[in-house]
């Protein structure tokens, strides 16, 4: 007699880059066409709407109010460590792939552009949270970001000043993880999403995509 099956892990792939890159469209599309292939998928975003994540929320749209970059990382790792243990985990392990809309890379560009050490936020994070199996980080000029923010119509936040995510980029784009592929953001959606597509396709056999 043999054994009952076991349900092969999840897929996590991972959107990241400046805000106004197209990471939050990307995720949607994406999610969509593994579905449609058949892939059972979670998309899912950070900060989440914990406790902690509600705090972060408030404090992107409110400004830092003199919040230390210590204590802003520190509810970044307090809303990821409940994140992966009630969502990310639970999914993986029930052979679920998990499309999210930033994650880690993250806090290391954006906590480092304050003043914090990317390599060992990347560190903590890596000891209890999940790496990637793919995280593309969508690179796009800065002006270009903001133009794009603007036309949306919404007043910026305290993350989306130009000098600031100018250091944001420079960071991401020294993040070095074998699990990162950089991805050219100017591109429009249609080919940005074929473009992440035949990338997953590629580096991730077995995982359904519809191309």
């Amino acid at each position: 007699m043999t054994g009952a099956a076991t349900t092969p892990p999840g897929r996590l792939i991972v959107l990241e880059g400046i805000d106004g890159s197209g990471k939050s469209t990307l995720a949607t599309r994406l999610t969509t066409r593994l579905e449609a292939a058949g892939t059972p998928c979670a998309r899912r975003r950070e900060p989440t709407d914990g406790p902690a994540g509600r705090k972060l929320r408030r404090i992107i749209t409110e400004g830092r109010k003199g919040i230390a970059p210590e204590e802003e990382t520190a509810l970044f790792i307090e809303d990821r460590r409940q994140h992966v243990a009630q969502g990310i985990t639970p999914d993986l392990a029930a052979g679920t792939t998990v499309v999210l809309d930033r994650y880690y890379l993250s806090t290391a560009a954006y906590q480092g552009a304050l003043g914090m050490d990317p390599a060992a936020i990347m560190a903590e994070n890596e000891t209890f949270a999940p790496q990637p199996d793919l995280a593309f980080i969508l690179d796009l000029p800065v002006d270009e970001a903001l133009a794009r923010i603007n036309v949306r119509g919404e007043q910026r936040t305290s993350f989306e000043k130009r000098a600031y995510l100018e250091d944001v980029r420079d960071v991401f784009l020294g993040l070095r993880r074998p699990w990162i592929r950089l991805v050219d953001a100017t591109a429009d959606a249609d080919e940005l999403l074929s473009t992440v597509i035949g990338i997953v396709g590629r580096e991730l056999p077995g995982l359904a995509v519809k191309a």
